[in-house]
């Protein structure tokens, strides 16, 4: 047998080379959205393709979106390797949403100095009378319902403390790290990541293909990141970011529509605005709120080219007001998801200026004596090019153009000063100048 053969035999015996064991590493910082799920989705799917150990979850979040926290539960949930959601580092929270997701992990861990709980749902519609009211208070009730239903069914799953899960739902409960081990709602107590390896290194968990015991001694470790869009369209999906993005959307468009040309205004704008819908696109949107933004915008307009003495600002005021309050349906959404209120006054002051600044221009133009064609000769100064009396009329310069003139009560000489006070039938009436 040929030597060549032989090797080639030898080589395809040989067992496949086995991936090096390593443990995935994520962080997530901010509120949860649409951008941080799909992050999440993402990075679980490829560690259960290549068999990680464990994926680790540096965890740190005001809350989110209802529906967002539900795709990651069922992650998490679903996972066939072990995810370890670690509240790190110290003045880090859990909160609202973020109960959901530390209770929904094979092994939860917090630092000292941390906190987790306060996950009931919030509404901010007020008003309407008491019929709304108790509409209202009908809504709430079944979202808490729904919501605590949800999260007994995450501890049940994992073995914690369901009591005490319904109660950080229905009664806004939070408990520090040392707290929350007392009561079995987390799992380690750990100062960092190096004591969070050790800790975890032999331990065992009930994942969605079995039991699974990790190991994290030797283990190679792979911090994963997002990409730049992704970070980008993470800092967009903020309700804040969003606001001002629609913002400077509606004042670019504006801009360039009263001044074409400009280009630059109308490029800002566009990209703006295209950025802003994507995020309202991934927030819960109350689209009355958008419409009376709009017809706020469309009342300023017409301000500027129908005079009013103020009602139509007044009515846009109004409207852009009342439009950023009700902008964001907090209906399915926990604390998070709302617009800070000192960006909407903000916003709302700016916005007032900006056009009842324009109307003063716009009426203040209207009301200025004519500068060009033949009124605007009346007042100005010349030169008498020739004799001018009540007998023989002359001509002038005035503006750098030669002009009739006459004057009915006087005698002016060439080369003297003339003021002009009126015209007629293309020739001007001028008055000698002190």
């Amino acid at each position: 047998m040929k030597p060549a053969v032989v090797i080639l035999l030898i080589l395809f015996s040989l067992p496949a080379p086995q991936p090096q064991p390593h443990i995935d590493v994520i962080k997530i910082d901010g509120a949860i959205n649409p951008v941080v799920t799909d992050f999440i989705h993402d990075v679980i799917k490829k560690s259960n393709e290549v068999n990680a150990e464990c994926l680790i979850i540096q965890f740190n979040t005001p809350g989110g979106l209802l529906k967002s926290t539900r795709l990651i539960v069922s992650d998490l949930l679903s996972s066939k390797i072990p995810v370890v959601v670690y509240v790190y580092p110290s003045g880090s929270q859990a909160a609202s949403a973020g109960v959901f997701i530390t209770l929904a992990a094979n092994i939860a861990a917090m630092s000292p100095g941390t906190n987790i709980g306060a996950a009931h749902p919030v509404m901010m519609s007020e008003g309407g009378g008491s019929n709304k009211k108790d509409s209202l208070d009908i809504m709430m009730e079944k979202v808490t319902n729904d919501a605590a239903a949800f999260i007994r069914s995450i501890a049940e799953k994992r073995n914690r403390n369901m009591e005490w899960a319904e109660n950080a739902v229905r009664q806004s409960l939070s408990l520090s790290e040392t707290e929350a081990l007392r009561k079995k709602i987390i799992d380690l107590v750990v100062t960092n990541m190096d004591s969070l390896l050790v800790k975890l290194d032999g331990m065992e968990t009930k994942t969605a293909d079995g039991l699974k015991t990790i190991h994290t001694k030797n283990t190679e470790i792979r911090f994963i990141e997002m990409n730049t869009i992704q970070k980008i369209l993470d800092i967009i999906s903020d309700p804040n970011i969003a606001y001002i993005l629609m913002m400077i959307g509606i004042y670019g468009i504006i801009f360039e529509l009263s001044n074409p040309g400009s280009i630059l205004p109308g490029i800002v704008g566009v990209i703006s605005l295209v950025l802003a819908f994507y995020s309202l696109h991934t927030l819960p949107i109350n689209f009355a709120g958008l419409g009376l933004i709009i017809f706020a915008v469309i009342l300023f307009i017409a301000e500027i080219k129908i005079i009013s003495h103020g009602l139509l600002t007044a009515g846009g005021v109004i409207s852009f007001l009342i439009g950023s309050l009700m902008l964001i349906n907090t209906d399915i959404a926990f604390e998070f998801v709302q617009i800070s209120l000192g960006i909407i006054i903000t916003f709302t002051i700016l916005t007032t200026l900006f056009f009842v600044f324009a109307l003063g221009k716009g009426i203040a133009a209207q009301r200025r004596q004519p500068t060009t064609g033949s009124e605007g000769l009346i007042g100005e100064t010349g030169i008498a090019l020739s004799l001018i009396n009540p007998n023989t009329p002359g001509s002038i310069n005035v503006h750098g153009e030669i002009w009739s003139a006459e004057c009915t009560d006087c005698e002016i000489e060439k080369y003297n000063k003339v003021i002009v006070t009126g015209i007629k039938d293309l020739r001007l009436t001028v008055k000698k100048s002190d």
